[in-house]
This record gives structure tokens, sequence and C-alpha cells, in this order.
């Protein structure tokens, strides 16, 4: 009877697989300056027997394993980059790299994969190509890595059937697993609206076109837009996140800038939010005597998760854990990921994997939040029997 990888066969690498990620800790890197842990990453899978191709997408990492006659192909994918955010966590092995941090725990990610992929060189227990696709610039927005990497022909140089991610999921108990079939987590949007008035000095507003007060009128127009123009039973977020005008007291700016983030969950969702949001900024300017000019960015999109592959990466999560540390059709994250372009080129998944639970569990994105280190044997270990079922 053939067998399959458990987490046990992964935990004497438990000390080694620590040292990995807090050493990616330490040295974390913004989006395309990836070099030292792209370097890290090559240099291992190189030394494990993979044939490695650097600078994809800038600088993206793949490796590519080939074992037995079998025809079918499989990638796994892990971010790399961290972000521009001082770490104030007190750790001994706290970034070194000052105003960057490893605050959404790619160092793990990248991790579980590496771990991953030194058991499956050393055991071949499967048979097909595996393609282990390590990604720069998660975090970098509408240039993000995923869509630099597809643009450098990813799935035309390294062929996959099938494609899957993973990602922490702080408030949930570490070493469980969590799924979600169909749109999981929301498109992303960036809006940019100038408001333009005519300045003038404070004490003579009539002689003036205030951008202040327009803009201040939008932001509490925009807040209508999800509760009077969205289906209650859809999902959607409109978040006026910077406002910037005027520089003193007694003086009427010239102009006044507002950012949005714009989030949503379905096609003709989005396509409403666009719509309002653009005819309202329109619409308050004017009724003050302002003009306002609006760059409205479409982000990522919807990320969604096929649903067959959905449903075997669940089966393989009950086999390594146990049902009791398995969650099915976890609630929708707001928030956007680049591994949505992916999934819209390749039926796959994207898994969440619990970092941990408390009183105040960290955040992801924020100064005090580090990846929970007991995750990564059974992180590798998932992979690891991900690939042995499905490359069978």
């Amino acid at each position: 009877m053939k067998t399959y990888c458990t987490i046990q066969d992964l935990e004497r690498s438990q000390d080694e697989l620590t040292a990995w990620r807090r050493a990616i800790h330490q040295q974390p890197e913004l989006a395309f300056k990836e070099t030292a842990t792209a370097r890290m990453v090559a240099d291992k899978l190189k030394a494990w027997g993979y044939a490695v191709t650097e600078g994809v997408g800038t600088t993206g990492v793949v490796g590519t394993l080939k074992a037995g006659s079998g025809t079918r192909s499989m990638g796994l994918r892990a971010d790399m980059d961290a972000l521009p955010i001082a770490e104030q966590t007190g750790l001994p092995y706290a970034s070194r790299n000052e105003g960057v941090m490893h605050a959404c725990g790619h160092d793990g990610h990248t991790t579980m994969l590496l771990g991953a992929a030194r058991h499956l060189a050393a055991t071949r227990n499967f048979s097909g190509t595996l393609q282990l696709i390590f990604q720069p610039a998660e975090e970098n927005g509408i240039d993000c890595g995923a869509k630099r990497m597809l643009a450098d022909g990813l799935f035309e140089r390294f062929p996959c059937d099938v494609i899957y991610g993973m990602h922490n999921h702080p408030g949930k108990p570490a070493r469980t697993f969590h799924f979600r079939s169909g749109p999981f987590m929301s498109a992303s949007d960036r809006v940019t609206i100038t408001v333009k008035g005519i300045g003038g000095h404070a004490a003579r507003p009539h002689q003036a076109i205030d951008p202040i007060v327009a803009a201040s009128s939008l932001v509490m127009a925009l807040q209508t837009v999800v509760a009077r123009n969205i289906n209650p039973t859809q999902i959607a977020v409109v978040t006026v996140g910077s406002i910037h005008g005027g520089k003193a007291m007694n003086v009427i700016a010239n102009e006044v800038t507002l950012g949005l983030s714009v989030r949503s969950f379905d096609a003709e969702v989005r396509t409403i939010l666009q719509k309002r949001i653009t005819e309202l900024a329109t619409s308050q300017a004017a009724s003050y005597g302002a003009t306002a000019e609006i760059d409205y960015g479409l982000g990522h999109p919807v990320l969604v998760n096929s649903e067959k592959e959905t449903g075997f990466a669940r089966q393989i999560a009950e086999e390594l854990v146990g049902t009791d540390n398995v969650v099915d059709n976890i609630e929708q994250v707001t928030g956007s990921e680049d591994f949505a372009y992916m999934l819209q080129q390749r039926p796959g998944c994207f898994v969440r994997i619990g970092n941990g639970v408390g009183e105040n569990p960290p955040l992801l994105h924020t100064a005090r939040y580090d990846f929970n280190d007991a995750n990564l044997t059974v992180g590798s270990a998932y992979w690891v029997r991900l690939v042995e079922r499905y490359l069978e």
C-alpha cells in the first residue's frame, strides 16, 4: 500500500526551517528588490536537484522537478516580498533593514515551500512535473509580481495543469486549514479624486471656491454608495483612506486630493461602484462650483477558487490534520491577492493556514506581526502530500 507524507516526516526539520524563516525575516526586501531572498531560494533548489530559472518577472524564481513518467503538471506558489513598515516586535531576529519588515508572513510562506521542496527532491514520491514558483512583489499593487511573471510567460515556459497558493490567517488556530470555493478574496481598486476650486484668503471665502468644503461633502456622499446602491446581499467596501489639501489655516487651497480603496466580489457590483463613485465625485464638486478629476485604477480581480481543486485541497488537509482542524466555507476576505491573476489562467485554490489566536493576535500589515513558526512543518507537509496525491 502506498504511503504519503505525514507531519511527523517533517518534524525533524523544525529547527532548520525555523532558522531559515528567521534569517529571511531579518533581511526583508521590498517589491522587485528580493535579490538576497531569491538567491537563497535558487541556491537551495539547485543543491536539491531542481532545474532553476531565475529572473522570471524581474526577481522571481521557478524550480522544476520531474519524476516518473506522469504527464500531469502542477504549480505551487509562495510570495517573497516584505512591506515598508518599521518593525516593533522586539524579537531577537527582528528586521535589520530599517523601515522594512515581513509584516504579512511571506517569510513563512517561502520557508514552507522550501521545506516541501527539499523533502520532495529527496523522496520523489510522485510522477509528473512540479513547478515551484517563488514570486516577487505581491504587495506592490497594480504593478505586481504575479502580472509580471505571467507577462514573462510563466505558464507557457513552466506548464501547470493546476496552481495552488497558501497564506497565513491571524485569528485562526495555528496548524489548521481553511477553504472556500468560488469568490474568496475581493477585487481591489484604487481611486484618486482631485477636487479643484479657486484658492483665496480665508477671510474672504466669497471670492473663492473652496475645494475642502466640496471634498468634505463628497466624503460623506460616498458613504451612501454601498448603503444605497449595492444589493444588501452583496459585499462591497468604499474607504476614503487619505485626504490632502491646504497648507495654512488662513489660506483657501486650490485643490484637494482624496484617495479611495474600493473592494468587491462581483463583476456587476464592481461596475456599479465605479459608475456611482465617478458620478458622485463629478456632481458633488459641481454643486459647489468646483470640478473633479477622477483617476480610477482597476487593481487585482476577485480571487476565485475553482470548485474541483478546492475540494481536492480540502481532502488533502483532512487526511493530514484531521477533519477537526479543517474549516470549509470560511468567510470571504475583503483583502486582495495578486494570486487571483494566476487563478484566472489556471484552475486551483488559495488555501489559508491559521496563524494563531489570542486576545490580541498579531494582525497582517502591522508593526508587531510575526509568522507562527509552528506552521512551518505542517505547511511543508501539506505541500508535499498535495503533490504526492495529485501527481500519483
